[in-house]
């Protein structure tokens, strides 16, 4: 029996649904890159964002396999969506998936935008592949979390990410209450994202709701030319003219 192969977490730039694109050796290293051009075999958040990002890697590495000789198999939608921790999420087998690596091939797992599982989907294809003592591999690139987190000058010691906040209003505002005193009380920052969307509508909430000497961090656009990190208290936010992110955001709040 032949060796299983590896399970290769490979991050994607952060500009996906962005009218600009970064340059991809400015966000991936040349490590990164070359083990994507070697794959042939992809386990995928989406397939048609997974043939983009092998587009954008052919223009620097040639691909092992074109790109319609590409093994590409997407997650299942209620992983990709609802994600499967939680007591009450149904628990996603995804060990079908890993057929090619059990085979001896090596396999990338990859999300739209940054590194798979993280805020992103794929956390129960690296735990089947643990179980099957498939080797997991996470590569380098980047990750909009820690990028948000290190502009945001807020406690880089210790911090939780919350995903996403409730969309009606009534409870997205006790929510936000909620973290600012764990805040507050732990100190430890806050990160949390949202649909772009609802990017204005959150940051309003935010600022109605949070007190006015708590620190709120604002980034959007990361490693893009035209993106950055607004980091201020409260009261500041409320004394200028905020401007809301069109973009994938990352909000952050602490003492």
């Amino acid at each position: 029996m032949s060796a299983p192969g590896r399970l290769l977490l490979v991050p994607t730039p952060l500009d996906h649904g962005c009218e600009q694109l970064a340059p991809l050796q400015d966000v991936l290293p040349l490590g990164t890159l070359q083990a994507a051009a070697a794959l042939t075999h992809w386990i995928s958040e989406n397939a048609k964002s997974t043939r983009a990002f092998l587009k954008r890697v052919d223009t620097v590495l040639p691909l092992a396999a074109p790109i319609q000789a590409q093994h590409i198999a997407e997650l299942p939608r209620a992983v990709h969506k609802k994600g499967d921790h939680g007591a009450n999420a149904p628990r996603a087998d995804t060990r079908a998936l890993l057929a090619p690596a059990l085979a001896g091939h090596d396999v990338g797992l990859v999300s739209e935008a940054g590194m798979p599982a993280v805020a992103d989907p794929g956390s129960s294809v690296v735990r089947a592949a643990h179980e099957a003592n498939i080797p997991v591999v996470p590569l380098v690139g980047p990750v909009s979390l820690l990028l948000a987190l290190a502009a945001s000058g807020l406690n880089g010691q210790n911090f939780a990410f919350v995903g996403y906040l409730p969309q009606d209003a009534t409870a997205r505002a006790q929510r936000i209450r909620e973290l600012e005193a764990l805040a507050t009380r732990q100190q430890q920052a806050q990160l949390f994202i949202e649909t772009p969307y609802r990017n204005a509508a959150l940051l309003g909430a935010l600022l109605r709701e949070l007190k006015p000497g708590t620190r709120l961090s604002v980034s959007h656009g990361l490693t893009l030319a035209d993106g950055g990190t607004h980091s201020a208290t409260v009261q500041t936010w409320r004394a200028g003219a905020p401007h809301v992110p069109g973009g994938p955001a990352v909000f952050a709040i602490g003492p």
